[in-house]
């Protein structure tokens, strides 16, 4: 049986994110993974970073497409196309998925047999779980196109090296010979896998440095947040009691709302995070990915990423030494307001056409032209309101969810990309934030200072 899924077939117009991917797959199938072609003895992948999520160019069946890298999941999940895209797919098997969320399992269906490239990293065997859920997807909150996820066998036979000052993907075919390099400089931290995802001991300090508490935490880079605990699990995990209720993002089966609070510190090999942001989500949200007693919780790419990190799967094992971000200070969105990017709009602009004559053009009569304007019209990004946090600083102000965003601090909001608003709204407490948006027709005006709770 052959399948073509085109955006048509499932109206891919998602509108929800999904920023934390922490999914327990029911469907497992064992994979032979990626592999070299050719000779080479290391391949480099550039990436793009977005909200810390690392997106790479993917290559499946032939067609060109962009993956989320991340360690948290185990299989290949595809569940967005472009108009244009067309795939074709080989025995197709409907299943169920279960995910972080309160909602029920999503329908989807596995494919076996494909073909991934990236760039000449390639594995011809690989399963894909196609999710036709209308409420899933990526790109509406990071503001560019991503269409699936991509975890467990990019890692699974070399080893792989992550710069994320650097935004550069390294696999190296020789293991041997470059582990003795990385063994000399960098510090190695044992992994334990379950279900073919990785996890790591590692120390939190809630209130003062000899409040410790030992953890095994999942290592997820699909996870935009530093840390999440669950404290369901263990007595001992304390809520500052500074935390706030927040809405801390979408998964599979639903929205995940929880609390986030800032702790003393966190602690990961002989690393130590002074003063690190942690999410706790509800205990409703975790209760299907409840299922090893190993763990508390996630270690999320806003801590990974102030490091230089090499995965090697093979000997149980990763390797990481701190990079120029590890003493940044942890920032939140201060603003309580969460935007998501809807859709493309035409939008007319205007240029010089032969700027260099501009000041010398005469009409046929001997008369100076004003100016030498042209129009073109280009598409721009729409963006509303997914998620207003109560009693924050923009729910204060009068602004809600379903507002269509015209401008921000009186420039128009199409000329933003969404990762410089996202950036924007954690700048430093006190900044004024003015938006103008559309709500029912109307042209409403809101203005609101950033303020830390945290």
């Amino acid at each position: 049986m052959y399948v073509y899924l085109f955006k048509d077939f499932h109206k891919m117009n998602f509108q929800k994110i999904l920023l934390y991917f922490l999914f327990f797959f029911q469907f497992v199938q064992a994979q032979d993974g990626f592999q070299f072609e050719g000779i080479k003895d290391r391949i480099t992948i550039p990436f793009d970073l977005y909200n810390n999520l690392i997106i790479i160019p993917t290559e499946i069946n032939g067609v060109k497409l962009s993956f989320l890298l991340d360690t948290g999941v185990e299989d290949s999940v595809l569940f967005s196309l472009d108009e244009t895209d067309e795939i074709k797919f080989d025995k197709i098997e409907k299943i169920l998925i279960k995910g972080f969320g309160n909602n029920e399992p999503v329908e989807a269906y596995k494919s076996v047999k494909n073909n991934i490239r990236i760039k000449n990293y390639v594995d011809i065997n690989q399963t894909i779980y196609l999710v036709l859920n209308q409420n899933i997807n990526i790109s509406s909150q990071l503001g560019i196109p991503v269409n699936g996820i991509i975890g467990y066998n990019f890692f699974k036979n070399n080893i792989i090296k992550i710069n994320y000052e650097t935004k550069k993907i390294t696999v190296f075919k020789n293991n041997t010979k470059h582990l003795k390099k990385i063994v000399k400089k960098y510090e190695s931290i044992p992994l334990t896998f379950i279900n073919n995802k990785p996890y790591v001991n590692s120390k939190v300090f809630f209130e003062n440095p000899k409040s410790e508490l030992e953890t095994t935490l999942l290592l997820d880079t699909g996870n935009t947040d530093a840390i999440w605990l669950f404290n369901r699990k263990n007595s001992r995990i304390k809520i500052p009691e500074n935390a706030i209720d927040d809405y801390l993002g979408r998964g599979f089966s639903g929205d995940v709302f929880g609390k986030r609070g800032a702790i003393n510190s966190f602690q990961i090999g002989s690393f130590k995070l002074e003063k690190p942001l942690i999410a706790f989500p509800d205990s409703t949200a975790i209760n299907d990915l409840d299922v090893n007693k190993i763990r508390l919780g996630s270690i999320g790419a806003e801590v990974i990423k102030r490091f230089t990190v090499y995965f090697d799967y093979k000997n149980n094992v990763i390797y990481i030494k701190k990079n120029s971000n590890f003493y940044n200070r942890f920032n939140y969105n201060m603003s309580g307001v969460d935007i998501e990017h809807q859709g493309l709009q035409w939008i007319s602009e205007s240029y010089e056409n032969q700027p260099a004559l501009a000041n010398n053009l005469f009409s046929p009569d001997g008369e100076k032209i004003a100016n030498n304007l042209r129009y073109k019209f280009v598409l721009k990004p729409i963006y509303v309101i997914s998620n207003i946090r109560k009693n924050s600083p923009a729910d204060l102000s009068g602004l809600k969810k379903g507002d269509l965003i015209l401008k921000i601090n009186h420039r128009k909001s199409y000329n933003y990309e969404l990762q410089e608003i996202n950036d924007l709204l954690k700048t430093e407490e006190g900044k004024i934030i003015e938006f103008e948006v559309e709500r029912k027709e109307k042209i409403l005006n809101f203005t609101f200072q950033l303020k830390s709770l945290l």
